[in-house]
């Protein structure tokens, strides 16, 4: 699907929008309030279901790569994502019954690359690039809610993507499992009706 983005209204994510889930709190403390990502939401609804688009250019936020600001759907509603350009690595976790993570894995993808969000996990999106603008796609419920609040109370999820390939645990949460990589899926499923149920 192509659109003209010029001709649609925009949200758009500033640094201190997400200050609360960055790294680098001492780059942090001198750094101007500039525009992260942007968010092009309902370009197209088909069946319940809502096509957003974001982009998100290159940057880095003192030591660590670009992010999203990451968050956990109101209930077990799943996400599918598209790279349409660029590179993406999604950082997923899931808390268990004692409030701990109980998994916890990334996914790198590239243009053509899906990734499947799966239930009650929490997830950011990151733009491992220094030089090339991010570009996704994702099908979600017109019915599914955003919680930003875990990612905000421990300050960003359970690992930071710092510059050099360094996956820093973020020491907010305890017994945070190692890190493990999965792969993306090759192509979207062509029946979506999975994304409707909560």
């Amino acid at each position: 699907m192509e659109f003209n983005l010029t001709k649609v209204t925009r949200d758009t994510r500033k640094l201190n929008d997400i200050a609360s889930v960055i790294y680098d709190k001492a780059w942090l403390k001198n750094a101007e309030n500039f525009d992260l990502y942007y968010m092009y939401r309902g370009l197209e609804e088909k069946d319940g279901l809502r096509y957003d688009i974001t982009i998100t250019p290159a940057k880095m936020l003192g030591q660590e790569f670009v992010k999203t600001k990451g968050h956990y759907h109101a209930g077990a509603w799943q996400e599918a994502y598209i790279v349409l350009n660029g590179k993406a690595i999604y950082l997923m976790q899931k808390i268990g019954k004692d409030g701990n993570i109980e998994d916890v894995y990334a996914v790198k993808a590239i243009a053509g690359n899906v990734v499947i969000i799966p239930p009650f996990y929490g997830h950011v999106t990151i733009n491992p690039s220094k030089t090339e603008e991010l570009k996704m796609a994702n099908w979600v419920s017109k019915d599914c809610k955003s919680d930003y609040s875990l990612f905000e109370k421990q300050n960003g999820a359970c690992y930071f993507y710092l510059d050099n390939d360094v996956w820093q645990k973020n020491l907010n949460y305890q017994n945070t499992p190692e890190l493990r990589f999965e792969s993306p899926d090759k192509l979207l499923p062509e029946d979506l009706s999975f994304l409707k149920n909560n």
